[in-house]
């Protein structure tokens, strides 16, 4: 069972692989008091909300590569784990083409209030997670998983597989010279650049550790996720032991 704790859950705290899975948007769930944020079922079961099919993938590749996994379990939109609380894009007012009721004019109360609740136990449960390895004479990667929508704003996107780095670009290289059968792409359809590597930021490159977000397109996943990590699984685990 999942230890819960807060607005996050780890499952496998004490596997032994190398590797760290993170799933900051795992969860479209709208818990009290946040009920909703004034959306509609479909905005709430849109990608806006979270990373469809992102913690079934995570979920896969941790039991093949041995690795904890920890994920959010509120949506993105009631704070975004994988940004820091004072960036707008933690409790945005707007999300490509949709305005989130709930978050015109936040105070700074709730602001804090939400901090206190979702952001701090996230990355304290995940910080903790990452010393017990140091400690322990260990030196974890940390990998994580999210999805990315086909059209945005319109538009398509081509790539299917993005591999994306903070200041550490060993893990993304390694694993982009490896076939995955998917058309791949560094730093695509985001980078550094965007913002979205803060979870990479905080805890793996101040310590020095190989780290990689993953960014799979999210229609790839609606099938079958356990498809998708038989065909990736083996190439992090190759490129986690090149960097190691």
């Amino acid at each position: 069972m999942p230890e819960h704790a807060a607005h996050y859950a780890i499952e496998g705290g004490n596997a032994p692989g190398p590797a760290v899975l993170v799933c900051e948007h795992a969860s479209n769930d709208f818990p009290p008091p946040w009920d909703g944020l004034g959306l509609s079922e479909g905005q709430r079961q849109a990608h806006i909300a979270w990373d469809p099919g992102a913690l079934g993938l995570a979920r896969e590749l941790a039991r093949r590569l041995g690795a904890p996994l920890i994920h959010g379990t509120a949506s993105r939109l009631i704070l975004d784990l994988n940004r820091p609380p004072h960036s707008p894009a933690a409790m945005p007012e707007r999300s490509e083409a949709h305005d989130i009721p709930g978050n015109q004019d936040i105070s700074a109360e709730e602001r804090l209030r939400r901090t206190d609740a979702i952001y701090i136990p996230f990355h304290a449960a995940l910080s903790a997670l990452l010393a017990r390895r140091l400690a322990a004479g260990q030196r974890p990667v940390l990998v994580t998983v999210h999805s990315f929508t086909r059209i945005y704003f319109g538009q398509a996107r081509e790539v299917e597989f993005g591999i994306l780095h903070d200041a550490d670009d060993r893990l993304a290289r390694a694993i982009l010279t490896r076939d995955t059968g998917l058309t791949t792409r560094l730093n695509e359809p985001y980078s550094a650049a965007d913002g979205v590597t803060h979870t990479l930021a905080r805890h793996a490159t101040p310590m020095g550790l190989a780290s990689v977000m993953l960014e799979i397109r999210n229609d790839l996943l609606a099938g079958s996720q356990a498809g998708m990590a038989e065909r990736l699984a083996p190439v992090l685990q190759a490129a986690i032991e090149e960097v190691a």
